[in-house]
């Protein structure tokens, strides 16, 4: 398959991004951004509803529980039934247990495994044949810098997914790239959403904005075949490595 010189000649209309947890934080403003740069949208939502935004026929939101089995078929036959096409898988829901993993039991693993690490790998290989077919087919997964180091012996537990989601992100990287996919692993610290109000007091201008987090992903999604990031680290405060 001839890869394309550069994703920025398709036409930004014309390309269509399935992202998951598009209802609140990095999901919503990544939702955004991108419906603001021209790109047609297939929203997964636990409870669909049309952001007061969106354009109805650039637009389109489908029920998606990360947790249950088969969720995405429906969803993903849905976006190629209504827009022919699939360029760009993102994958921004998740879900933190803030247990250490002393005290975390196997159904606070199993759940953010199955959120973290299952249901994004599922999204992607039903959309595979579709992300191929593109020749510049691009996927997000929304890893966090809990994936890349353990900060606290409360991010243990939910560090043992997010490493497995980077790994993901890798793995998809490596059985893609003869087929014009590309996968990027991104990596946040805090970034002001519900989740990290959670468990951080931080007030929100001391961490990442979501619609910077958002911009940063637009930008991934819009670099040619030849300029791959497989990882991509942002933070709010000063560490020694992030």
């Amino acid at each position: 398959m001839s890869e394309p010189a550069a994703v920025g000649k398709v036409q930004a209309a014309q390309r269509v991004a399935l992202l998951s947890g598009a209802n609140r934080g990095i999901g919503a403003a990544c939702a955004r951004h991108l419906f603001e740069t021209g790109w047609s949208l297939s929203l997964g939502m636990r409870k669909p509803v049309q952001p007061d935004w969106a354009d109805s026929e650039r637009v389109r939101v489908f029920p998606y529980e990360a947790a249950a089995a088969n969720a995405e078929r429906a969803w993903v036959d849905g976006t190629i039934d209504g827009f022919g096409r699939i360029d760009a898988v993102i994958a921004s829901a998740g879900i933190m247990i803030p247990k250490s993993v002393i005290d975390a039991d196997d159904a606070d693993l199993d759940l953010m495994f199955e959120i973290n690490v299952k249901a994004p790998r599922r999204l992607v290989r039903a959309s595979w044949e579709s992300l191929a077919a593109s020749g510049a087919g691009r996927v997000i997964i929304l890893a966090s810098l809990s994936g890349k180091r353990v900060k606290s012996a409360m991010a243990g537990s939910y560090s043992i997914s997010k490493f497995a989601a980077v790994a993901l992100s890798h793995g998809i990287r490596q059985a893609g790239w003869d087929l014009g996919i590309r996968a990027t692993a991104v990596c946040p610290g805090f970034v002001a959403t519900d989740m990290a109000r959670s468990i951080t007091d931080r007030a929100d201008a001391l961490m990442t904005d979501p619609d910077d987090l958002a911009r940063t992903i637009g930008m991934l999604l819009n670099l040619p075949n030849h300029a791959s990031v497989a990882e991509f680290s942002i933070n709010c405060q000063l560490e020694e490595l992030y």
